[in-house]
């Protein structure tokens, strides 16, 4: 198991709860997520940066 810092961009949603939902889907598609939080926000594109650290299972090679 390996950690990652990843950033990723989310477009804002209606409500809170909705983009919730939406960052944490995102984040799962790379891995498990142990924390993140919202870096910036760009009120012009409507979009929001998230900085996070995930956890990956990696396969365990045959040795």
């Amino acid at each position: 198991m390996t950690t990652h810092f990843i950033t990723a961009e989310i477009d804002l949603q209606e409500s809170p709860t909705q983009l919730n939902q939406a960052i944490e889907a995102e984040l799962n598609k790379r891995g498990e997520p142990l924390r993140w939080a919202i870096t910036q926000v760009n009120s012009q594109q409507q979009t929001a940066q998230v900085e996070a650290v995930v956890t990956v299972t990696e396969p365990m090679n045959n040795l």
